[in-house]
This record gives structure tokens, sequence and C-alpha cells, in this order.
């Protein structure tokens, strides 16, 4: 599996940044921004979450303690909604899933930037109330790759979530954590949804 480093999507970010500065510059000097976007062939990707549409049995694995050595895993069962808003450009998925002795109520809210043409994943659960830092990214040959910059017990880490093996009726997703700027990185998080029947 490849993982790309964090600086990667940073430089990626950095790029889309000057290269829009860069039309702006070209607008108001009389120039052309559309020369300049012209060589930017990135494809249009909203509605690559359209596959995903509707309801889903969802089996979900969680690592109890994330980048502690923990090897305790908890299993969980439930099921997963995804709507669509705004004709694909975003959606919203509704996922609730118990395990023997914990439950889990979340949402995340996904919306596509037509400019960068990538999505920021916006995650919420019940029992934090507040939305968190997005995951950004895009897919690329049928998989899906999200990253962010977040905080874990006061230290900075990475966050890498993966959405693959997309078929008709089921899809797998991986959230991993890295405490080392992304040279090694551990999976905390593996849910693979299958059609509900």
């Amino acid at each position: 599996m490849s993982n790309p480093p964090k600086r990667t999507r940073t430089y990626a970010v950095l790029l889309v940044a000057l290269l829009t500065l860069g039309g702006f510059a070209q607008q108001t000097s009389g120039g052309s921004a559309s020369s300049a976007q012209s060589n930017l062939t990135e494809r249009n990707g909203e509605k690559d979450f359209d596959f995903e549409i509707g309801t889903w049995k969802t089996h979900l694995k969680r690592l109890a303690h994330p980048l502690t050595d923990s090897t305790t895993w908890i299993e969980y069962e439930g099921t997963t909604v995804v709507r669509k808003i705004w004709n694909g450009r975003a959606n919203l998925v509704e996922l609730e899933a118990d395990a023997p002795n914990s439950h889990i109520e979340a949402l995340s809210l996904r919306l596509y930037n037509p400019q960068s043409h990538q999505w920021s994943l916006n995650f919420a659960s019940s029992s934090g109330g507040t939305v968190g830092v997005p995951t950004v990214g895009e897919f690329k040959n049928g998989r899906g790759e999200f990253f962010d910059q977040e905080t874990l017990n006061g230290r900075a880490i990475y966050v890498r979530f993966v959405i693959s093996k997309i078929t008709p009726n089921s899809c797998h997703f991986e959230q991993a954590f890295s405490n080392d700027g992304g040279k090694t990185w551990e999976v905390n998080w593996i849910a693979t949804d299958t059609h509900d029947k």
C-alpha cells in the first residue's frame, strides 16, 4: 500500500494556491486566467461518491487506544445511510453501530470543491457534538485518499483516511495515524460496508 507523506498533500495545496494567485494576477493585468488553468487537466470528481448513495450494512473494527502499542480491537455491527446533497457535489453519511459495551453515532458531511477538485470529509460524533478537522483529498484509479493533521494526547499527528475495494455491493474504509511525520502508519479504524439486503 502506498503511503504518500503529508508534505505531498501540502505541496499540492500550495501549488493550487500559487496557480490561483497567478490566474488572479493575469486577470488584473489584462491577461487570461484560462490559459494558466488550461494546463491543469484535473478530472471532475463531483460524482465520486455516487456509488455509496443508499443504505449499507457496516462491520467496523476500532483500535481501542491508537498509538500506544495497543492490540485491543472493538468490533461493531451497524448501518450506514448515505444521502446525496447538491446533486452529488456533497453527501451526508449517518453511521450507527453497536459493540457489546459500546455504541457509535456519527455523521460525515462530505463537500466537493470544484476549484481544487478535492473533497473534504467533515466528521462528527454524537459523543463530541462538534465537527472535527476535515480530511482533504481525492479519488484516483478507484481509490480515495484523504489527509489531515490533528492532535492526539497533546501531540500533533497525521491522519490518513482511505476508501478502496469499491464494488457495486461493497466498499472498504481505513483510517490510520502517524506520529512520525508520515513515515509509518498505524491503522485504527477498519470498516466494510455491504448493501443491506
